[in-house]
């Protein structure tokens, strides 16, 4: 076979989609035939094995990016092991001429792709690689004194300074290689869980894979974009997007996402344009800063003494905290693989500042059970409650999960819906059922500390304790 019409290795990764893949798209301009590769790669150094919820995902996203890609002409191989040796091996199999892949921007995902590259061109092959993962590469973004951005609302004036690119058509088809190459069955990735099955709730809500991404994202657009501002922070309602697992799975780009709100220009679609951004920020930070998942961006909360009981701990984990808003969120984690992002900053907070856990349990925990699990904005995210982070809220400012109970869920509509046994408790009770009169709790047939627990602290109590851990550990 000669280099002309040599095959093109592909490489997907978290690029798991046929539309506005860049990497995709330039092979089959080529006209020459294609061999998509997927590889689970969980050897690399410094690699963060995918937790559970991922890997449901992952497991059905595999099998929709197959199904896509042989309705396109091409065969989807799956592998499993080190990247670099599979790509030899793949390459030695189909006498491939060059590989093509998208950029990856987490620190053991860089070094990987580094050295396959080097190596691949130093053995005399085509190594390409493309953007499609963030609107800008990290390098783009610098301040004036060519510092990376630690405050979002500079970050955001300069990304929306720059042009980014339209996204790009899937192929109309494929020219798919003819030989024979060794794939794994998806199965012997064993990505799905055993007994018990505890997928049921994320079959119910999700749909992964790329169909599932783009009606999604029509249907916000279309139902959800309006009201946006407001709505997005009241779980009980259907006022989010949804697409962030779709987005940590490369089902979708943040180029077909700001393409279909373009036209908009209400407060409601830039809303969600700056959420589009603080996702670029946290990968801006993770870029710079690529140990945020294990070390405070500012290095006086090392100091912090954290003195979180494992008993609460797990009382947090399985939403029995006594906390109605913070047991809602998370059984509806547990439940659907997600949480509703006002929640998620009403769990963190209640965790790192009542309870006083380390933050890093809290992003571990979410890291396991997300389905949109997310390098950057996990770990990002988690360390702008405890304060501990770039552009963090300040350690003083500590969610009351009463208060915020009763000001984004006033009719209890999600309390009603993930913690089932308050379900007959009247409104002005919902956020607070120790308050509850003895006869309205009979009335609802509920007992504190039997169906319901009682608050594992009491808020006020921990609020001046985390207050006080706070100043001693700065030094005040």
């Amino acid at each position: 076979m000669t280099s002309n019409d040599a095959p093109i290795l592909v490489l997907f990764r978290n690029d798991l989609r046929i539309r506005d893949n860049r990497a995709l798209a330039a092979a089959a301009a080529t006209g020459r035939p294609v061999v998509p590769l997927f590889i689970l790669d969980e050897e690399g150094q410094g690699a963060r094995r995918s937790g559970a919820a991922s890997r449901w995902w992952l497991h059905h996203s595999l099998d929709a990016l197959a199904r896509d890609l042989d309705g396109l002409g091409a065969r989807l191989i799956l592998r499993q092991g080190a990247t670099q040796g599979i790509v030899a091996e793949a390459l030695e199999a189909t006498r491939a001429g060059s590989v093509f892949w998208n950029r990856r921007y987490a620190p053991a995902d860089i070094a990987t792709d580094k050295a396959m590259m080097a190596k691949l061109r130093e053995d005399g092959f085509v190594a390409e690689s493309f953007e499609g993962f963030l609107l800008h590469e990290p390098l783009r973004l610098r301040t004036q004194a060519g510092d990376f951005y630690k405050v979002f609302t500079p970050f955001y004036r300069k990304l929306s300074e720059l042009q980014h690119r339209h996204p790009v058509d899937a192929p109309a088809s494929l020219a798919g290689w003819k030989g024979k190459l060794h794939g794994d069955p998806l199965g012997a990735f064993a990505l799905l869980p055993g007994r018990p099955d505890w997928s049921g709730g994320l079959s119910e809500r999700w749909q992964p894979g790329e169909e599932g991404a783009l009606r999604r994202l029509e249907t916000f657009v279309d139902d959800h974009l309006d009201g946006y501002a407001e709505n997005r922070d009241f779980p009980g309602e259907d006022g989010t997007s949804g697409l962030s697992p779709h987005l940590a799975h490369g089902e979708i780009t943040p180029f077909q996402i700001m393409a279909a709100v373009s036209s908009k220009r209400s407060a409601d679609a830039e809303t969600f344009r700056k959420e589009v951004g603080w996702r670029e920020f946290s990968y801006h930070l993770l870029f710079n800063l690529p140990k945020i998942d294990r070390e405070n961006i500012r290095d006086e909360f090392d100091a912090f003494e954290w003195q979180g009981a494992e008993a609460e701990m797990k009382a947090w984990r399985r939403g029995l905290t006594g906390y109605p808003i913070v047991d809602a969120g998370l059984r509806e984690l547990w439940r659907t693989g997600w949480m509703h992002n006002r929640v998620r900053m009403i769990v963190a907070s209640f965790l790192v500042k009542d309870l006083l856990i380390d933050w890093r349990e809290g992003e571990a925990w979410f890291w396991d059970t997300l389905v949109d699990a997310d390098a950057a904005s996990n770990p990002a995210s988690w360390q702008w409650v405890a304060g501990s982070g770039a552009d963090a809220a300040p350690y003083f400012r500590i969610f009351n999960p009463v208060l915020q109970g009763e000001k984004f869920d006033p009719r209890g509509i999600y309390v009603r819906r993930y913690v089932p046994e308050l379900a007959g408790l009247p409104d002005k009770y919902i956020h607070r059922p120790w308050e509850a009169p003895a006869q309205v709790l009979r009335q609802c047939g509920l007992t504190l500390g039997k169906d319901y627990p009682h608050p594992v602290v009491d808020h006020a109590v921990a609020r001046d304790r985390a207050l006080a851990a706070y100043r001693s550990a700065r030094g005040q």
